[in-house]
């Protein structure tokens, strides 16, 4: 226990330009946005939820966050469908694609798409945390 608090008082704390980074997590499970929404909120992210494509890009249009975490596998609107539309609509937003069914073909579809990163289902802090680097020194360059 002792442990687990000391490596919540040594979180890095992602900010641009001095605000905290704002990540939209979309994602059909309830749990695994859940989950996110905690290990973002350590990081110091401002957090935002989409249950499905459709309302991910809804969302990103209206609320213009810094970047997105998009599942694959999702009802109605997918997440390489709402990948496609967002790096239409918003050529510069930093994509993260999640996916617990990640195949090699679909990992190379959402990097031409313009993905940042692919990250497989369970994730770890290390790689939430590497793509937050990555979301932040791009929002960085786009401000």
């Amino acid at each position: 226990m002792e442990e687990n608090n000391e490596m919540e008082n040594t979180q890095e704390k992602f900010n641009v330009d001095g605000r905290a980074l704002r990540i939209l997590i979309t994602d059909d499970s309830k749990l695994l946005r859940k989950k996110l929404r905690v290990e973002l909120e350590k990081c110091g992210c401002e957090v935002l939820e989409a249950e499905d494509g459709k309302e991910a890009v809804m969302k990103t249009l209206q609320e213009k966050p810094d970047g997105v975490f998009l599942d694959i596998v999702m009802p109605e609107v997918g997440g390489i469908e709402a990948l496609r539309v967002l790096k239409e609509v918003s050529p510069e937003m930093p994509v993260v694609m999640l996916s617990s069914a990640g195949t090699p073909q679909k990992l190379m579809e959402t990097l031409k798409l313009g993905a940042l990163d692919f990250i497989q289902k369970p994730y770890t802090s290390i790689q939430i945390k590497k793509a937050l680097e990555c979301i932040r020194k791009k929002a960085a360059s786009n401000e």
